[in-house]
């Protein structure tokens, strides 16, 4: 992804989910993976599909079962 790409799509999702602390780092790698993050914390990564001529973005999170919360139940 362009760095151009990686602002539009940052500030979509900042928009959107009304967080400004959503951060996308550029790959310091080729191929590497795009992560996205919020207020430092890694939450997924980003992939980019081009299908014949139409692009679109793809965000995959992860949540580690050891990170939910307890819910009490009745």
């Amino acid at each position: 992804m362009t760095p151009i790409e990686i602002a539009r799509v940052e500030a979509y999702l900042r928009a959107t989910f009304g967080n400004a602390k959503i951060k996308i780092e550029a790959p310091k790698k080729r191929g590497a993976p795009i992560e996205v993050s919020i207020a430092g914390e890694f939450i997924g990564v980003l992939h980019r599909d081009d299908d014949e001529g139409e692009v679109s973005y793809s965000l995959n999170i992860s949540i580690l079962e050891e990170d939910l919360p307890t819910i009490a139940t009745k």
